[in-house]
């Protein structure tokens, strides 16, 4: 069957095999740096929950204002005060997280080791977000499930 001739032609740009493999092993890679920074680190057990609670608020947060940012990219898709949650919680899961390491009492190396993976894994989260939703876009308009305002 023809195409007929008003009808346009899309085509659908993917990742590469390769960027979503290094996506996906850079993701892991950060939670394994922060799993084992968190599960060795010196110190009294209330310091070490309150870090592994500010981890997984960061992450969790992180990935809430990739899709909010996302959505909200073309056009305001959700209320100012959706905005204000979602922004706010990102804001206080990373300043709540990083007054918590500033203030823990132990050595600055480990301090550094886990700032540093912290933030890794706040960018792989990011990035993993992206390549998830670019995927899933794709899919939507190979299959043509886009909506009106796409197609």
């Amino acid at each position: 069957m023809e195409t007929p001739a008003h009808s346009p032609v899309r085509t659908v740009l993917r990742d590469t095999r390769a960027w979503r493999l290094q996506v996906w092993v850079s993701f892991a890679l950060a939670l394994l740096v922060c799993g084992s920074g968190l599960a060795w680190l010196p110190g009294a057990d209330l310091d070490r929950a309150f870090m592994v609670m500010g981890y997984v608020f960061c992450l969790s947060t992180a990935f809430a204002l990739a899709k909010f940012v996302r959505d909200n990219a073309e056009r305001p898709a959700d209320t100012p005060l959706w905005s204000l949650v979602v922004w706010g919680g990102f804001a206080l899961a990373m300043a709540l997280t990083g007054w918590g390491l500033w203030r823990m009492e132990i050595n600055p190396t480990w301090k550094a080791y886990l700032l540093v993976s912290w933030l890794y894994l706040i960018s792989t989260a990011f990035t993993l977000a992206k390549t998830l939703r670019d995927a899933f876009e794709a899919e939507r308009l190979e299959h043509g499930d886009a909506p009106a305002t796409e197609q």
